[in-house]
């Protein structure tokens, strides 16, 4: 290692010497190929990190005739979700010897997802992961996306075709739900994300489909915007009810603002109303009273998008433009119920016998 600093920038010999393989097996790591094994990449990947490999990318690109960019469309927005992808995304191409120009949508339209897409074709990347809400089949976007391989994080409406990589939304609300009735609550409010967004709808559906399977009441839901302000908001509505003992919120941000509300106004969590989130952020088990929630591994789901792309890259070949008519792939990557203390049997009902529950 040292001889190789002394002669300036380390290449690929060095690397194949520091990880005691092959040159052809270091090529094939650098350049995110199938079928090495998982200890020998690992290894491959730390002697690439401890000599500052850095491989000529733009040899590589004119030899593949590929940029080697991804490009990655993602909601302008500092939410945790979004941006853990991100990171997933990133991390992974760096591994397989790509970088990642990114494009935000700054609104949920077909206009914004058109002028995303269209930025990162005209950029020359070789292939787009789609990490962005869509609501809409956008007018454009399936001639663009047939011009360049590309993988979704979103399940696509309309026309659009593409392979997928999507996270249990629905099967991990519908296991918070059933965990709170089992509990023993007559049944679980809910305040859901935006409507424009898939996993907001998934949520829903998954919350609905515990309470109809227990024959339990569905009240009307509350549609929040993923902060803790609307999570607040929701929650000093649910307060002023008086017969509210469990909530199931989206996502964690808004779960935090529905346990302050009640927290002021004297309730107690969970004896007086259980609180679970989604998303398992950083803060969730450090909270005061720390939070049950559905934990997704978003760094993973990005990885994998990753890998489905890079994967097509591979069968259409360097450049030729070319799709397999094959249909999409739709990989689900599960998610996991963190059982923490926001949530337990509730102190009493306080309407046991009433109608429907409905908001005012």
């Amino acid at each position: 290692m040292a001889q190789a600093q002394k002669q300036g920038r380390p290449v690929m010999a060095d690397v194949a010497r520091n990880a005691g393989v092959s040159l052809k097996t270091v090529s094939r790591v650098v350049n995110g190929e199938p079928n090495v094994r998982p200890e020998v990449r690992d290894r491959v990947l730390a002697a690439v990190r401890e000599l500052g490999y850095r491989p000529n990318a733009a040899a590589r690109a004119l030899a593949a005739r590929r940029s080697r960019v991804i490009g990655a469309v993602i909601p302008g927005t500092a939410h945790f979700g979004p941006t853990s992808q991100l990171f997933g995304v990133e991390r992974a191409a760096w591994e397989a010897g790509y970088s990642v120009v990114v494009s935000s949508t700054f609104e949920a339209t077909p206009e914004e997802l058109v002028r995303a897409v269209r930025e990162l074709v005209n950029h020359g990347v070789d292939g787009i992961v789609l990490a962005t809400p869509v609501h809409m089949a956008p007018i454009g976007t399936d001639d663009l996306l047939q011009q360049i391989p590309a993988v979704s994080l979103d399940r696509l409406p309309g026309d659009l075709v593409l392979p997928s990589v999507l996270p249990d939304q629905r099967g991990g609300a519908r296991a918070a739900t059933k965990h709170l009735l089992e509990q023993g609550h007559r049944t679980v409010w809910h305040v859901s994300g935006p409507r424009s967004w898939h996993s907001a709808r998934e949520r829903s559906d998954g919350w609905r489909d515990a309470l109809e399977a227990a024959g339990a009441p569905v009240p009307d839901p509350f549609e929040g915007d993923w902060t803790p302000g609307q999570g607040y908001a929701a929650g000093r509505e649910l307060v002023a009810r008086g017969d509210v003992t469990a909530v199931f919120a989206a996502n964690d941000q808004m779960a935090m603002g529905i346990m302050r509300a009640f927290y002021e106004a004297g309730r107690r969590i969970p004896q007086d109303v259980s609180v679970v989130g989604f998303d398992d952020v950083p803060e969730a088990e450090h909270l005061f009273i720390p939070l049950t929630t559905v934990r997704q591994d978003f760094g993973a789901t990005g990885r994998r998008a990753v890998g489905e792309l890079l994967a097509a890259l591979r069968h259409d070949g360097p450049g030729d433009g070319s799709h397999s008519s094959a249909p999409a792939p739709e990989v689900t990557v599960p998610v996991e119920l963190v059982v923490r203390a926001s949530s337990g049997p509730p102190q009493r009902d306080p309407n046991p016998a009433g109608p429907v529950p409905t908001r005012k």
